[in-house]
């Protein structure tokens, strides 16, 4: 009796949950034999579960809590291959280039992702490889060259939407969410205020208010209401937009 092939296995570790499970949609879709045994949004649960799991492909988000993708992959060398998702192609392309399998360019698209799956399938059969050099640079490059959020994936009601940063223009906390406002819509995300200041442009993104972020693309202009206090006008919204007498420097020149 011939004994059935062992099925190889999937982590994936991605801290955006839509697009997490787009792309397992995905990959069930391309891969049906792929088994993907664990999903995480940090990159501490991530090494966890590399440990439990020892899968044969992990799918890693550069950009992730607790642990980069790229010291989850140092981690992995050797013992899984591995796939970055990012949406940051300087470093993505490095990687390939110095052999890290492969890359899945943010937004996720399904003919993007059948060529990483090709080109998985094609090195399944051998020891994957040991990237510590190559991730030793990935490090020090994102270190030494920061690099700005292009996009986020907000979701309205059950329609996920994908906005583009210059679209945006203004972020206010809402709860444990963030809301995106565009010129004509309002979606949410999960990511809160203190990690995206980190993540924007400063020269485009101002922080006004511990609450909000605004588009200085966005402002029409700067005015005081009854009690002194500035408010921001924006060019395409009616409301105005407190701004916390921490910020108010920033406004001077205007």
């Amino acid at each position: 009796m011939t004994a059935e092939p062992v099925r190889p296995t999937a982590l994936i570790a991605e801290d955006e949950p839509l697009l997490r499970e787009e792309i397992a949609e995905f990959l069930r879709k391309l891969w049906p034999e792929l088994n993907i045994v664990a999903q995480t949004e940090d990159g501490v649960d991530a090494l966890r579960l590399l440990a439990i799991h020892r899968p044969t492909v992990m799918f890693l988000d550069i950009q992730m809590p607790g642990l980069s993708g790229i010291e989850v992959a140092k981690q992995a060398a050797g013992r899984s291959h591995c796939a970055f998702v990012t949406a940051y192609d300087q470093y993505a392309i490095a990687a390939f280039d110095q052999g890290a399998v492969d890359y899945v360019l943010k937004p996720v698209s399904l003919p993007r992702l059948a060529t990483t799956v090709q080109r998985l399938k094609e090195r399944i059969g051998s020891v994957p490889a040991d990237l510590s050099n190559l991730l030793t640079g990935l490090a020090r490059q994102k270190t030494e060259a920061k690099t700005y959020l292009r996009w986020v994936n907000a979701w309205a009601g059950s329609t996920i939407k994908l906005i583009t940063v210059d679209e945006i223009c203004y972020f206010r906390a809402d709860t444990k969410y963030t809301l995106v406002v565009t010129s004509g819509s309002e979606s949410l995300i999960r990511k809160p205020i203190k990690e995206l200041i980190d993540e924007l442009d400063p020269i485009q993104f101002w922080q006004i208010h511990r609450s909000t972020i605004v588009n200085v693309n966005a402002i029409a202009g700067v005015t005081r209401d009854l009690r002194g206090h500035l408010q921001v006008k924006l060019k395409q919204r009616t409301e105005a937009l407190p701004v916390s007498e921490s910020y108010t420097h920033l406004f001077r020149q205007m």
